[in-house]
């Protein structure tokens, strides 16, 4: 019986009695009575209230009693207390270390840095090799020092491109591969201090938690701020802009560099939460978006070089062109709403080409994590081959190209016409193989199905 006590309380912490708090946040607590236990800090909080309430020691000797306090009995409290007053404690998580592919102190060539980047990442071959160099020389950057009396400045990136052409994902990866804390935030809930929203600095208060509060670690990482086109000036001068140009204003001395207080542990300042200084001089800031309508900035700006006379160029001639953001200037961005302020502080302007049908059918079949890979994984765990025809492949992409909204259109696709067969070959164990046919994916066929030990039935639906 001693033993299962001791094992119960061995798995269970205390929680103050006060404030509500396990053990493994408000630390060792003291035990009054029982079942009764109070943290460190709110026994501190009793004290100091009985100090400021004009308790007096004379006073206590000569009436035997504590003025204005009256003192309760523990022990009519304890029926009142619930039985469940510990709480059950997590279990340890073994880390797993995970070396990284690439070491930032031996800060490797871009190159190498794009070669590993083409493992994950389809297409796109000018991003990714502007994104190499622009790391390549800002940890070069990180770790050189300026006794000569250079200062090279911050290699800051903006990335335009349509939605779902992998600016994200470019990031994550990127951030995977050199092992350094990567925060990802989101513009749209950015606001001018003192409205509702999040102020400038949570950020980097959001790097901080990705490098596990280590400051140091986290001055050297990168920050993504997705939807950076949400902040551009407003267009309605009647209305107070707290969301848009007064935000660039913001943003500049964090995308320069200058120590700033941020939070720990929480999006905004307020007395509760403790702040630490972060130097913003060596943190790579990547901005980027889809900016909506950019596109037609840029035919206004490319009409306008000739639109009189024989040779004058059609005004429709850019209509069905695709990869338009290519033709980006920082002038056509500084129109569409960004100030010229915080596009100094971003030198490095480039864009993503939109994903033609070909790009879609590689970026389901050749990443290290392509999506069919999964569903493959998915598959084997229940002893079930998985095959996708070439023609599968492309009416999928045909499908997701029809969306219009990039790389994101695969999986639900996918997901669709996968629900059947996930939930039918569960129920036959005799069942080795499964071929995704193009007639299945348009739905005019179902899939090809194969026993273990038997022929292949052509036509024969997992339904």
């Amino acid at each position: 019986m001693s033993e299962n006590k001791d094992n119960n309380t061995n798995e269970y912490e205390d929680i103050c009695y006060m404030c509500r708090r396990p053990e493994s946040v408000a630390g060792k607590m003291i035990h009054i009575q029982s079942d009764i236990c109070i943290c460190n800090d709110c026994m501190q909080k009793t004290f100091d209230t009985m100090n400021t309430g004009g308790f007096n020691l004379g006073d206590m000797m000569s009436t035997g009693r504590m003025p204005n306090i009256s003192m309760v009995n523990l022990s009519d409290l304890q029926g009142n207390i619930p039985q469940t007053q510990k709480l059950k404690k997590k279990k340890e998580k073994k880390e797993k270390k995970v070396e990284p592919v690439l070491d930032i102190h031996s800060i490797p060539a871009p190159h190498k840095i794009k070669a590993s980047l083409d493992e994950y990442v389809v297409g796109q071959e000018h991003a990714k090799k502007v994104m190499s160099v622009a790391v390549y020389n800002h940890y070069k950057r990180v770790m050189s020092d300026d006794k000569d009396g250079v200062e090279i400045e911050k290699s800051n990136m903006l990335m335009i491109g349509p939605t779902g052409s992998g600016k994200t994902y470019l990031v994550k990866t990127l951030a995977r591969l050199l092992d350094v804390p990567l925060a990802i935030t989101d513009a749209t809930s950015l606001t001018e201090a003192g409205y509702i929203g999040d102020d400038i600095e949570s950020v980097v208060s959001k790097l901080l938690a990705a490098a596990d509060n280590d400051v140091e670690r986290a001055e050297h990482g990168i920050i993504f701020i997705d939807e950076i086109d949400k902040i551009a000036k407003k267009r309605n001068a009647n209305q107070r802009d707290v969301s848009g140009e007064s935000v660039q204003q913001g943003m500049l001395k964090l995308l320069e560099g200058a120590e700033i207080e941020v939070p720990v542990g929480a999006s905004s300042k307020n007395a509760m939460v403790p702040m630490t200084t972060v130097d913003t001089s060596n943190i790579l800031f990547i901005c980027g978006g889809a900016f909506p309508d950019l596109d037609e900035i840029i035919k206004e700006r490319l009409n306008k070089e000739a639109s009189i006379g024989f040779r004058a160029d059609l005004k429709d001639k850019y209509d069905e062109n695709e990869n338009l953001l290519c033709q980006v200037t920082v002038e056509d961005v500084r129109k569409f709403g960004m100030i010229p302020e915080f596009l100094g502080r971003l030198p490095i302007l480039f864009s993503l080409e939109a994903l033609t049908e070909d790009m879609l059918v590689r970026i389901l079949a050749e990443p290290k994590n392509a999506i069919i890979k999964q569903y493959q994984k998915l598959l084997a765990m229940d002893e079930v081959d998985l095959v996708f025809e070439d023609g599968a492949l492309h009416a999928i992409a045909k499908k997701a190209k029809e969306k219009k909204v990039g790389a994101r259109a695969l999986r639900a696709i996918i997901e669709e016409f996968m629900l059947d067969i996930m939930y039918e070959i569960p129920k036959d164990d005799n069942i080795g193989r499964v071929t995704i046919t193009e007639s299945y994916v348009e739905k005019k066929g179902g899939p090809l199905i194969q026993m273990r030990g038997v022929a292949q039935l052509p036509g024969q639906a997992a339904e």
